[in-house]
């Protein structure tokens, strides 16, 4: 009986049906392509065991002059900087309140306490630090007080709810009544406002919050009723940050992590520094800082074509004077901006209807804007990642590559990801470079999911396709590719709770000491060219690749699928599991179409396929 080599296209393949894609991948989970071979991906592990809090969906990986190195995460509720492995909370400070405005309520047996604050300013979700509060009601005492607290309940403009807990997160409840206490010199210190976990793609009647506004008011997009993402930079050693509509913020690494950032405005020598922007970042060759939509000098609204630059080498002066090159552009095309990106020569800015470079010329203009493609857009402030001295980047249905020109990328699950695809949520959508892999992952959400729950991988070198889901603890919200660290790293969460961990990528076969399932599975293929004759299956020579281990009880499973006809459902036929001293197994597997499918859970070691031999021969119709 001959044998049949199957050697499968690179790539998945869902542009068509499974069986008009024979010869061909049709699905996958966690399997990458290289050099045409399907293999399971890398693993990952917790690159700290302390936990963040919020949804984090922007990470900057720097090294100081003195070798220091941090990782700033910006969340939907804090922005930290990470040395080692502690996650150093330096959110800015809006408020800080004169001693005594704050004061408070209990009532005897309620761990709810009310705070009452004239013009408070803080929404649901934020966080305030007292200090310097007296006792409250027996049990609520000044160590109980004084310390940071997320507000649970806006009651009006006035007061808010929090409740009491101990210094171990305990609850703790009054044992007596009492109202309008605390002390005389208590201080509140309030946090920049938190941000919302769900995008609103626009502004307009009821995309804000139930009494947000006046009746019939469309309120316009803000700091907290938007999606919470941040836009961060290195500055020499220090960092600059900005939350979507928010202002610039500016950490000193010299005085430490146990100092908060603060207002770029607030510094020595700032001048007009934009008080509302969408992004920033500092040009690596002149070292302006950057504001992509921004408000113009004079105004507090943002104008959304408007790019401003500060002086070189400055990221407070932004006042254009004769004497420095501060200065700014209002973009001629499109409605917004949406993102920007670096890259080597040029900064491309995406707006809602195409691409403008901007690009350093030195004095007088100082940088030059013309606008290099139409008819595209970018899905996400986040969907954009160079590799390769190429940019990547996800629009509104499409996948596109730049480099000098922007062209359209062919792509083989192009309607298995638009097609079930959530919009109301895009702008969750990130681009992740493994740039060891050739690969960009993009992730996204499905229709049925409000949070990222699927991917896509593109093989820049091989031009294949994977894709895949989140499932398995591989849930991510933000990707870095760490270049001064040895591994990507990557935000994402475990559970359901507000416990965020930070990974590392590409580390050994496991999900953080766990398994995880990886897989793929091959178009139908039949006997002849009119899949008129039934085949029989009988035996099965594997060729597969093992990593990482050398345990010969290793198994991967070889599962052989079978259908009579296109549209019936895929069944079992047998399946073969396949370790490293396997040979051969005879197999009796019979139907006129069949699949294959390999998978494996264990986390101990990897894979790559090879090869596949099967035995055919033609079968009876019954």
């Amino acid at each position: 009986m001959p044998f049949a080599k199957f050697v499968f296209k690179p790539g998945i393949d869902k542009e068509g049906t499974n069986y008009s894609n024979e010869g061909g991948w049709f699905d996958a989970d966690k399997v990458r392509f290289r050099k045409g071979r399907p293999e399971r991906i890398g693993g990952w592990e917790k690159n700290s065991s302390n936990t963040f809090v919020g949804t984090c969906r922007k990470i900057n990986v720097y090294s100081t002059a003195s070798q220091s190195q941090y990782n700033i995460l910006g969340t939907h509720k804090k922005l930290y900087a990470q040395e080692g492995t502690t996650f150093n909370d330096i959110t800015p400070i809006r408020l800080t309140t004169s001693a005594g405005d704050a004061t408070f309520s209990a009532s005897d047996g309620d761990a709810t306490i009310t705070v009452t604050e004239s013009g408070h300013g803080a929404v649901k979700g934020d966080f305030v630090t007292f200090s310097d509060a007296a006792t409250l009601g027996g049990n609520i005492t000044a160590t109980v007080l004084n310390q940071e607290y997320e507000i649970d309940t806006i009651v009006d403009a006035n007061s808010y709810k929090i409740e009491a807990k101990d210094t171990s997160g305990a609850t703790v409840t009054a044992n007596s009544s009492d109202t309008g206490n605390g002390g005389s010199s208590t201080v509140a210190a309030y946090q920049l406002n938190v941000g919302l976990d769900v995008y609103v793609p626009y502004s307009g009647f009821g995309s804000g919050a139930w009494s947000s506004g006046t009746w019939g008011e469309s309120p316009a997009l803000s700091l907290t009723n938007q999606l919470r993402l941040w836009s961060l930079d290195s500055f020499g050693d220090d960092t600059i940050a900005a939350p979507r509509n928010g202002t610039i913020y500016y950490w000193d690494e010299s005085v430490g992590v146990g100092t908060r950032a603060v207002a770029a405005s607030s510094l020595a020598g700032a001048s007009d520094v934009p008080t509302a922007v969408f992004q920033i970042m500092m040009s690596d060759i002149d070292r302006h800082v950057i504001a992509f939509g921004c408000n113009a000098i004079g105004s507090s609204t943002i104008d959304p074509l408007l790019v401003r630059f500060s002086d070189a080498e400055s990221a407070v002066d932004w006042t254009p004077t004769a004497t420095n090159s501060a200065g700014g552009v209002q973009l001629s095309t499109g409605s917004k901006i949406i993102g920007a990106m670096q890259t080597r020569q040029e900064i491309l800015i995406w707006t809602d209807v195409g691409i403008v470079s901007m690009r350093f010329v030195g004095a007088p203009f100082i940088f030059s804007f013309n606008e290099v493609a139409t008819g595209m857009s970018l899905i996400s402030p986040n969907a954009a990642a160079t590799s390769n001295n190429t940019v990547f980047f996800m629009d509104n249905g499409a996948f596109y590559q730049y480099a000098g020109s922007a062209q359209r990328l062919q792509c083989s699950v192009l309607d298995h990801v638009f097609g079930d695809f959530n919009y109301s949520q895009s702008f969750k959508v990130f681009a992740a470079p493994i740039p060891q892999h050739n690969e960009i992952i993009w992730f996204y959400p499905s229709a049925s999911s409000n949070e990222v729950d699927k991917y896509v991988t593109y093989n820049y070198l091989e031009k294949s396709w994977s894709i895949g889901t989140t499932g398995d603890g591989f849930t991510r919200t933000a990707w870095n590719p760490a270049y001064v660290l040895d591994n990507p790293i990557a935000a994402g969460k475990l559970d359901t709770t507000d416990n965020n961990y930070l990974y590392n990528h590409e580390v050994g076969h496991s999900a953080d000491g766990s398994s995880f399932t990886a897989f793929i599975e091959s178009s139908d293929f039949d006997l002849d060219p009119d899949g008129e004759r039934f085949m029989f299956i009988s035996k099965i020579i594997p060729d597969l690749e093992y990593r990482g281990s050398d345990d010969t009880a290793n198994t991967v499973n070889f599962v052989i699928k079978g259908r009579n006809y296109p549209l019936e459902s895929l069944s079992t036929l047998q399946t073969v599991a396949v370790t490293p001293n396997s040979t051969f197994t005879n197999t009796r597997a019979r139907s006129r179409q069949s699949a294959i499918r390999i998978e494996n859970t264990a986390d101990n070691f990897g894979w790559r396929l090879g090869d596949l031999r099967l035995e055919l021969r033609q079968d009876g119709k019954r």
